[in-house]
């Protein structure tokens, strides 16, 4: 997910922890106790990404596709990061020492909302197609939640709103809040989202809105905030699960002589029925394999359209209504195998590429190709033959299983 997606959601876990604890004995430690939760489980959302800082270890885009959701993103790594959270804290901030010195509360908090934080730092990457690895180095596979966007407006109002009417004073509530419906209102009249998420984006919010009101003092606007999160989450797992299906019984009526290997899902932002997918197929027989990106519409009988800013350019549709294919690439298992033993900089890469489009030249993950900034994935091979092919981490192979022999 984004950062910033990242603080709402520390910062409205935060504040859910404490006003889920017990006060403090007088309002001074009560006010430095609900700044510190605040501040940590909203740093320890963020926390992982701090990765950035090593893809310089490795020539580019190889730094960024092996470092970025790499050591930081696992279960192991969370231990030495938090313990190292929890000591600038405490070095940093005097009187939030002083208050752990003495308030059992107080720590009993702070270990929830940093462990909190780090949590959802990882379940919420695992939520897109992007995937984490979070078991290595006991378990080196990556892992994809295929179900959300990767900035998703639910997530912002669910906790946007009631962290917006929590701030102290009328007149910046009022901005915050202004600030995140025109956010809303202009990605809707930008095509990014449909005017039926933008209305449903508005009820949660009302909804939230008014709980937080007429429960100044309570946690229960926080909750339903979380709740909404979780069933939006598990919609769009059924919804997930039900258009790959789809996908898959489109692909073996084109061509029922090839082999569905994996579909990476996408989520339209706040809209479960539209979905863009990448997949891929392998043809043992011809020695091939092929890449397919399109959109998929759950209910084109209710939805006549998918939101246009995301859509696929020149879809067509296929034998299964609302499957629509938009292009295609192949290309030879027998290649793909030889650079994958042959080349270390290609088989470094492919510890990253999940739907693989590889030749002598270039090398691209084709979940990104249709991005505003170009495929941040794509490696020339000849040009990258000449960096150092050191210190690579030693993820899983995403596509081992059409790789075979070439990484055993």
């Amino acid at each position: 997910m984004d950062n910033l997606t990242h603080t709402f959601v520390g910062l409205g876990v935060g504040e859910l922890v404490q006003r889920s604890l017990a006060p403090e004995p007088d309002d001074a430690c009560q006010r430095t106790r609900h700044r510190l939760l605040l501040t940590a489980c909203a740093a320890a959302s963020n926390f992982p990404d701090l990765d950035l800082f090593l893809t310089h270890l490795l020539p580019a885009p190889l730094g960024y596709l092996l470092h970025h959701r790499g050591h930081t993103h696992t279960l192991l790594y969370t231990l030495p990061q938090a313990l190292l959270l929890l000591a600038m804290l405490w070095l940093l901030w005097p009187n939030a020492r002083q208050l752990l010195r003495t308030s059992r509360t107080a720590r009993l908090g702070l270990g929830l909302a940093i462990g909190l934080g780090f949590l959802l730092h990882l379940s919420m990457d695992f939520l897109n197609s992007y995937g984490i690895h979070p078991l290595y180095p006991f378990d080196p596979r990556w892992f994809y939640g295929d179900l959300v966007f990767i900035v998703e407006p639910v997530f912002w109002v669910a906790f946007g709103v009631p962290l917006a009417l929590a701030i102290p004073r009328r007149a910046l509530r009022l901005l915050a809040l202004a600030v995140l419906g025109l956010f809303l209102l202009g990605a809707t009249l930008r095509s990014y989202l449909d005017w039926f998420s933008f209305g449903g984006l508005l009820v949660i919010g009302a909804a939230i809105a008014a709980l937080r009101i007429t429960r100044m003092q309570s946690r229960r606007a926080l909750a339903l905030a979380a709740l909404v999160c979780v069933g939006f989450i598990a919609v769009q797992g059924g919804t997930s699960s039900l258009g790959r299906a789809r996908v898959e019984a489109a692909l073996r009526g084109i061509d029922p002589s090839a082999r569905v290997l994996d579909v990476a899902m996408t989520g339209f932002p706040a809209q479960p029925l539209c979905w863009s997918f990448v997949a891929i197929e392998e043809n043992a027989v011809q020695g091939t394999y092929r890449v397919r990106r399109g959109e998929l519409n759950l209910a084109p009988g209710l939805l006549p359209a998918c939101p246009a800013a995301f859509s696929e350019p020149q879809a067509a549709g296929t034998a299964v209504p609302g499957v629509a294919l938009a292009s295609s690439w192949q290309g030879s298992i027998g290649t793909l195998r030889t650079l994958a033993r042959s080349d270390c900089h290609v088989n470094a890469w492919l510890r990253f590429a999940r739907m693989p489009a590889v030749d002598a030249d270039v090398a691209s993950d084709l979940r990104y190709s249709a991005t505003p900034r170009g495929n941040f994935t794509a490696m020339d091979v000849p040009a990258q033959r000449s960096a150092p092919c050191e210190g690579v981490p030693r993820w899983g192979y995403p596509r081992a299983d059409l790789l075979g022999p070439a990484v055993q």
